[in-house]
């Protein structure tokens, strides 16, 4: 899928720095089910927290389209190439829910 960005635009900084964050905590669930496996803890408490990293990565999906919307097709509708980014955009959203 061709993205509708152009070079010049992206996430903004603060956009970019919030999800950037929530990957790295993410990183830290990860790591903390691959403990909990190791440790044989339980399975409902790994299935537990595999949820939680679920439902953090579906928190950075949301928060990426909301920045991509932001920036990307905004500047993209200004610049007159609205049906264009709004297709691509129906994609992605197309894809992210497919994986939910």
């Amino acid at each position: 899928m061709q993205d509708t960005c152009l070079p010049q635009v992206y996430l903004k900084p603060t956009v970019e720095r919030r999800i950037l964050n929530r990957l790295k905590r993410i990183e830290g669930q990860v790591r903390g089910v691959q403990k909990l496996i190791s440790n044989h803890q339980s399975c409902d408490d790994i299935l537990i927290q595999i949820g939680a990293v679920k439902q953090a990565i579906n928190g950075v999906a949301v928060e990426l389209l909301e920045g991509h919307m932001d920036t990307c097709v905004a500047e993209s509708i200004e610049k007159g190439q609205g049906t264009k980014a709004l297709a691509s955009l129906k994609g992605a959203l197309t894809h992210v829910l497919r994986q939910a």
